[in-house]
């Protein structure tokens, strides 16, 4: 039995296709624009389904049972009586709806809200933009029939069924995180009818057969299942196999996205003032949350385009990869130079798009290896700064699961474990949230009695990094330093 986990992003689809033994099948791609212009962030939902269904085409040939479907979150979809689309899609970014989140403020107050959603109002949210199109585009608000967030439209185009995972409904800002419901109580303030939202169901849930025209049209069989799956990066945990309390997957792409798993919802109103949120995960009374750090992979990219121009020649040349050539002549040992990678702002727990990035203990004795050690060292003295304010919270980890560019890097992982004092575990797979949207698939359709039982199936590790005794001790005395520098640099930047 063929299942497809269909990961959808901002610039592109992928459809992933395994077998009933959770390898890899075949892959198929498909990648579409986004629109920035004029302070309007937007993306074509018309664009995004005709890319979903070339995927799908594209790997008619493997017999499908199935079709997991995991998105980007915030984002919506208006459509109308007959499922027109009638405007762009807009995006988390798009700075439209700010006046309408601070009405709602004003109308039901801020903690209420944070109570019951798990996040703090922002005009990222769904809610905020559903609010701007009410009151700015009134005549085309009174032909909304539906509004679904990407998940649960390409689930309604593919089988004619609206719903929606608890984790994708969690991004919207109207969402019940505790009875895993759409809350009423924000809804109405904001003005907006739930009956124009899709069915909230757990991760996993079958939502129906796929359309027989659709079927037809791709090439594919009639009796396909249309299964939801999740937030993407609620996905990328599954497929990591951070399944239990205290485990956490530290995802390095151009952003790095520490996501730990919890019990408890904190009852800390800080939580959420250093921009953190609360997501119900995939089994009851678990929750993860995402601490965010703007510049993971990217200031290694940095790095690379700015300062490695001979070794990109040489990589070339030797037909090997640029960044293992450049970590060969980097140091082995702690550097003695501090960044603080702000360099596109700072995300949690600063929340602070102003910051910028700086250097410090700079020598004439340092080259430019013992710099590309010391930005590893910074971006994971930042992500260590979240995990504790975390622990502050009573969100504790004691596992990382390293997926992305970054679980390539060996000594990357080792100064990790040094800094964060805690195993770090690569995860063997390129495609970790297309694993994950299976797993829930697979659940679904039986082929494994539950998720832990597709781990053992599925999810394979690489050699595990522990702390070494020596190293970690530097690490601490630098952390002690490191924690004090944000808040001594900023004023004066």
């Amino acid at each position: 039995m063929n299942i497809g986990g269909l990961d959808v992003g901002t610039t592109g689809c992928k459809l992933t296709v395994f077998d009933s033994e959770g390898r890899c099948v075949q892959t198929a791609y498909r990648e579409y624009d986004v629109s920035r212009a004029s302070g309007e962030h937007e993306i074509d939902a018309k664009v995004i389904f005709a890319s979903v269904k070339a995927v799908i085409s594209d790997c008619a040939e493997c017999n499908l049972a199935a079709i997991g479907v995991t998105t980007f979150g915030e984002s919506f979809v208006a459509l109308d009586r007959d499922d027109n689309v009638l405007l762009p899609t807009m995006l988390y970014t798009d700075p439209r709806g700010g006046e309408e989140c601070r009405q709602l403020c004003d109308n039901m107050g801020e903690d209420r809200i944070i109570h019951i959603a798990g996040v703090k109002p922002h005009q990222m949210y769904s809610l905020p933009k559903i609010m701007w199109i009410k009151n700015n585009l009134p005549k085309v608000y009174e032909q909304i029939s539906k509004i679904l967030l990407m998940e649960d439209y390409i689930v309604y185009m593919l089988c004619g069924n609206r719903c929606i995972d608890y984790s994708l409904a969690a991004r919207t800002m109207a969402f019940d995180i505790r009875n895993k419901c759409w809350s009423g109580e924000i809804f109405d303030s904001a003005g907006v009818d739930t009956g124009l939202m899709s069915e909230c169901v757990p991760a996993g849930n079958i939502a129906g057969t796929i359309k027989p025209h659709i079927a037809n049209e791709l090439g594919i069989a009639d009796d396909v299942r249309i299964i939801n799956g999740s937030h993407d990066q609620v996905a990328s945990a599954v497929g990591s196999g951070a399944l239990d309390v205290g485990m956490a997957v530290d995802g390095t792409g151009t952003v790095e996205c520490v996501t730990p798993v919890f019990g408890d919802i904190p009852d800390n109103d800080r939580l959420y003032e250093e921009g953190y949120s609360v997501v119900p995960y995939v089994f009851d009374g678990t929750y993860v949350c995402y601490a965010l750090s703007f510049t993971g992979g990217a200031v290694l990219k940095w790095y690379r385009d700015n300062f490695a121009t001979r070794e990109m020649a040489l990589a070339k040349e030797q037909g090997k990869n640029v960044y293992d050539i450049i970590t060969e002549k980097a140091p082995c040992e702690p550097t003695d130079i501090l960044v603080l990678p702000h360099f596109a702002g700072a995300a949690n727990p600063y929340m602070d798009n102003g910051s910028k990035a700086v250097f410090a203990g700079l020598t004439l004795e340092h080259t430019k290896y013992d710099i590309y050690r010391a930005l590893m060292e910074g971006v994971t003295y930042e992500m260590m700064v979240n995990l504790q304010h975390l622990e502050s919270f009573g969100i504790v980890t004691d596992t990382l699961y390293a997926t992305g560019g970054g679980a390539k890097s060996a000594m990357w992982l080792q100064i990790k474990a040094d800094v964060t004092g805690r195993t770090v575990v690569p995860v063997d797979a390129d495609e970790v949230g297309a694993m994950g949207t299976y797993m829930l698939a697979a659940v679904a359709m039986g082929i494994y009695k539950d998720l832990h039982h597709a781990k053992d199936a599925c999810v394979r590790y690489g050699k595990a990094y522990t702390p070494g005794s020596t190293e970690s001790e530097i690490y601490s005395r630098k952390m002690s330093v490191y924690s004090r520098l944000y808040e001594t640099v900023r004023p004066l930047i």
